[in-house]
């Protein structure tokens, strides 16, 4: 309808931005959109939240118009995705829908005066400007020479125009272009809600702005989860009371804690949710977007009732809180799991969480042996990233796509595919480093410097471990690891070096420096020495090496004490990290013959070539089996035959594509639906290096 909605002066600027709200509208929007693809007629819808408007009567006349009390990020938000999609489809030739989504954004010319701006939403702040500057440049928007290129609001309009480019492009190839952007521009015209709560003129606007921003705790998502939980319980005729006593375990201190991820603290409960529900479906998903994606598994993917399904949780729930409730322990022997969980706790990163509830599931938990060497692999590549300071951006979609591609593999497929999954990881932001990697840059590093004190604890705990046998597959000489108390960390030549420990020139003097905080100096004390102590010569009756003797159990220092007869200095210190290292990397191995290449993929190109083709050329040798990814169809396999089709259900399909759509019931892009037999998908087969 024709009017304005007006941002009022005293509200403040835009601050929404990609990885706290964009990028998950534009997840929620296109999962609705590909679930309205594959089910024609479908009648789903995203919920937005809700807005607060108080009417201001008419403007120029002819215009309704609105005061936003509440909702302007969320409303300059949708306003600039209408904008993005409209100049995408216009820029693709698709005027008629570009038409429809200008609809929602400008007021047509005959409500105007000559004067006029068209947008419906208006902006009184400092964002007025911008938001005008780039709503109403024509495409395609020369974004480096916008006033306000730097803005949030021209980045998120960059952003969405392409991510939707993007996706119209290249995004669900199974259906045309004009067939996604025609389902696109529906989704968004009819499938999106609000609620509206719009006040007369003449009402208190700041008191229900107070009432729904500033009274009460906000809800998180695992109460969102539970709502809805015991909603669909009760259309089940489920028991509600007994359900909430016997099957709902998060009323207690321990999931109502508030946990660190990255710089938000969540409730633990609510970590948990995403977490598992990551090890379901196999998508990085932002803790966020939790609830809205959690809401679609349930109602459009998750073939149990919600009964079912909240007792998987419940058994998963208490799993994990006994997980991590015994990686606090410092005396037990922890199993590889808890052993998994204390490290990441010690290491400050949630990253493999997923990949141990989804190999722990009720219905399809793998034999510990497998659950072993597949919790080591990974365990591997993460811990040699953390150890080299390597980015950890996209941990989580690594492990989700882990998850995704190895979903119901059977037992004695999935160690291999999971080393295999890792080892081909050749991007600086996901690759496995070597040992090569590790022994060259820990050989300099200044670790107590670079590392976090719980991290490099853990690193010098994992060492000792390994000399008492609790490396690789070797038994234990000790039978027991060393307690996992906060040992403190000493420098053995200490950091105040220079009045017990001097050196003849200044060469030798920066050549000190450069050794006191590398691995090799470090060591772990069972108590801790004072000052003079550890500042004191290495040799002589009340020297530190006598001392360290006297005080302390570990390993690790009896080796020291050894080596060390003559003095410590540089060359030993070298040679023990190398020793630590190498104490590392039995810890955490990799692959025979893994070297951990990064290679620059950065320009690369998919080719088009035909199922018979890539038969021909050897790239896909007949005979080959491939795998259906995980789904409700259950496990599915079929054979490419010497001809370049495919053998299925005693029929044969000339694309991968038909052969998908046999499977599914619905259209299918067959390269990204079957898998390699080591875990590549088919379309891999067509991605070349540029």
């Amino acid at each position: 309808m024709p009017q304005q909605l007006v941002v009022p002066l005293f509200q403040r600027p835009y601050v929404w931005d990609e990885e706290g709200q964009w990028a998950p509208l534009w997840q929620d929007v296109r999962r609705l959109v590909e679930h309205h693809l594959d089910h024609l007629g479908s009648s789903a819808t995203h919920f937005l939240g809700a807005v607060v408007i108080q009417s201001i009567g008419t403007t120029h006349g002819t215009l309704q118009g609105w005061s936003i009390i509440d909702g302007q990020q969320r409303l300059t938000t949708l306003q600039i995705l209408f904008d993005a999609v409209g100049v995408a489809c216009e820029e693709h030739g698709q005027d008629q829908l570009s038409g429809q989504l200008e609809a929602l954004t400008h007021n047509q010319a005959h409500f105007l005066g000559p004067s006029d701006v068209p947008l419906k939403l208006r902006h009184s702040n400092r964002d007025q400007a911008v938001f005008d500057e780039v709503m109403l440049a024509d495409p395609p928007i020369p974004y480096e020479t916008l006033t306000g290129h730097s803005s949030l609001i021209a980045q998120a309009h960059r952003f969405f125009t392409a991510q939707v480019e993007k996706w119209l492009i290249a995004g669900y190839s199974t259906f045309s272009l004009e067939q996604r952007a025609q389902t696109l521009t529906t989704v968004l015209t009819q499938s999106l809600q609000l609620v509206v709560i719009d006040l007369k003129a003449d009402e208190n606007s700041q008191e229900i702005f107070e009432t729904l921003n500033a009274r009460g705790t906000p809800l998180t998502s695992a109460d969102l989860i539970k709502n809805f939980v015991f909603q669909r319980l009760a259309a089940e005729g489920v028991d509600i009371r007994h359900a909430y006593n016997e099957l709902w375990p998060f009323e207690s201190a321990f999931w109502e804690k508030e946990v660190s991820v990255g710089r938000t603290l969540v409730s633990r409960s609510s970590l948990f949710f995403n977490q598992w529900l990551i090890s379901r479906i196999g998508e990085e998903l932002s803790p966020k977007s939790t609830f809205a994606r959690f809401k679609h598994h349930l109602e459009y993917e998750a073939k149990a009732s919600m009964f079912d399904l909240l007792t998987v949780i419940r058994t998963q729930a208490n799993q994990y809180e006994t997980w991590t409730k015994n990686a606090t322990d410092p005396d037990r022997d922890l199993d590889p799991l808890e052993m998994a969980f204390y490290r990441m706790q010690a290491a400050q990163t949630e990253a493999l969480k997923p990949a141990l509830l989804w190999l722990t599931e009720p219905a399809g938990a793998y034999p510990e042996p497998v659950v072993r060497r597949v919790v080591r692999s990974l365990e591997s590549w993460l811990m040699r990233r953390l150890m080299l300071r390597l980015t950890s951006a996209d941990h989580g979609r690594v492990v989700a796509d882990l998850i995704q591609s190895s979903q119901g593999l059977s037992a004695d497929k999935l160690p291999q595919r999971v080393e295999a999954f890792l080892a081909r990881q050749n991007a600086e932001s996901t690759y496995w480093p070597g040992d090569a990697e590790l022994e060259k840059v820990l050989a300099e590093e200044p670790v107590y410097q670079r590392l976090k004190r719980s991290r490099l604890r853990m690193l010098l705990e994992a060492a000792e471990d390994a000399l008492r046998g609790y490396a690789g597959t070797a038994t234990s000489k000790t039978g027991s690891r060393v307690r996992r108390t906060g040992l403190p960390i000493e420098h053995l030549l200490p950091r105040s070096w220079k009045k017990n420990w001097p050196v003849p020139d200044l060469a030798a003097e920066i050549d000190r420096a450069a050794h006191v905080h590398r691995l090799g100096n470090l060591t772990l004390l069972t108590t801790g020495l004072n000052s003079s102590v550890s500042n004191s010569p290495w040799l002589g009756d009340g020297g530190k090496r006598i001392e360290l003797d006297k005080h302390d159990v570990l390993l690790m220092n009896r080796e020291i004490y050894k080596s060390s007869i003559n003095g410590w200095d540089e060359s030993l210190i070298d040679e023990r990290t190398h020793r630590l290292v190498e104490l590392l990397a039995l810890t955490w191995p990799v692959p025979d013959g893994h070297a951990g290449a990064v290679v620059d993929r950065d320009v690369s190109e998919e080719s088009k070539a035909s199922l018979k083709e890539l038969v021909a050329s050897g790239a896909l040798p007949a005979g080959t089996t491939l795998t259906a990814r995980h789904g409700s169809w259950g496990a599915v396999t079929c054979t490419v035959t010497a001809e370049g089709r495919i053998l299925l259900d005693g029929q044969t399909f000339s694309t991968p594509s038909g052969a998908g759509k046999h499977v599914r019931k619905s259209p299918t892009n067959g390269w990204w639906f079957w898998s390699l037999p080591d875990g590549r998908r088919l379309k891999d087969l067509r991605s070349t290096p540029a």
